[in-house]
């Protein structure tokens, strides 16, 4: 067999740094679910449903062949850590609590 076929589906929680109600602007959140879903996209896992709470997310994705588990939540928490800090300088702190469940 000269191909490879894969179909892994993650549900991934993380949540905001101290569990802080960051994301407890619905406008801030639906922005927020559609950026990690972009995010993801690019990253080769695209996005089942997305969403979460003030304090947290849930991501159902389709894990790509070309990316680890670890790396793909590495680069959504990187990546829409920076994206917050510049849509509102008002969360010039916001981070993401280190660890995931999957």
């Amino acid at each position: 067999m000269s191909q490879s076929l894969s179909s892994v589906y993650i549900h991934l929680v993380f949540s905001v740094k101290n569990r802080a109600p960051l994301l407890a602007n619905l406008n801030l959140q639906t922005e927020m679910y559609a950026f990690l879903g972009g995010v993801s996209k690019k990253l080769g896992c695209p996005p089942i449903i997305i969403g979460g709470t003030a304090d947290h997310v849930h991501l159902l994705c389709q894990l790509g062949r070309t990316i680890s588990l670890a790396d793909w939540v590495k680069e959504l928490k990187r990546i829409s850590s920076i994206w917050v800090k510049k849509r509102d300088p008002g969360l010039a702190t916001f981070g993401w609590q280190s660890g995931y469940g999957s």
